[in-house]
């Protein structure tokens, strides 16, 4: 086998692993998951895994950093493109509403993790420069509130709006199926639906006055 093949066989390897880890992480959470189990669903041994990712530790900010990469750079782009506010919480609607269909166990794997140890998902945000994210969205907001372009509403209060519309229809799935839905393949369609309601509920919250 030459060096070309052997590259692109590792690079498949690697890709399977995080893809693995990513779906049992956000299943069962980053301290009921451990390297054998993720070694024993990928199948290969445990010793081939450390090869790839040393420790646990590693993997999960690998995992992390991959859905990061997924749509960070997309947000930046759409901050800083010529459309109004407006446009622009539609088009991050979009992009969030995307990954979330790509990854449905990542509402639920966001949320254990804030509940298991904030203060370790943060520092693995911190590493993978989230904040500076954070700082770009933060920086849009209060130029759209100085400008009197939205209303003067607090970022944490825009970010939970947002956050809990666009993770409850994923953390609900199942009893919303067996309520509502009757069936899996009506899912999509309904986030679809979903998806626009969300869109009409922060220009409700940004641009409406209140009565």
């Amino acid at each position: 086998m030459n060096h070309t093949n052997k590259s692109k066989e590792n690079e498949k390897l690697e890709s399977q692993i995080l893809e693995t880890a990513k779906v049992l992480f956000a299943k069962n959470g980053y301290k009921k998951t451990n390297m054998s189990d993720i070694a024993a669903a990928v199948g290969i041994n445990r010793p081939t895994l450390h090869y790839y990712y040393r420790t646990k530790d590693i993997l999960f900010e690998s995992v992390f950093a991959q859905l990061m990469q997924s749509f960070i750079p997309k947000i930046e782009l759409i901050s800083v493109e010529s459309i109004s506010f407006e446009e622009k919480v539609d088009r991050i609607t979009d992009e969030y509403m995307s990954i979330y269909i790509d990854n449905p166990y990542l509402p639920q794997f966001i949320l254990s993790e804030i509940q298991r140890d904030p203060d370790y998902l943060m520092s693995v945000m911190e590493r993978l420069y989230f904040d500076k994210y954070l700082q770009i969205l933060e920086k849009l907001i209060k130029n759209e509130i100085n400008e009197g372009k939205i209303k003067d509403i607090p970022s944490s209060i825009i970010f939970l709006s947002f956050f809990s519309q666009m993770v409850s229809p994923f953390l609900s799935k199942n009893i919303l199926i067996k309520l509502f839905l009757k069936d899996e393949a009506n899912f999509i369609p309904f986030l679809s639906e979903w998806k626009k309601y969300v869109k009409k509920q922060m220009k409700v919250l940004l641009f409406s006055d209140e009565k």
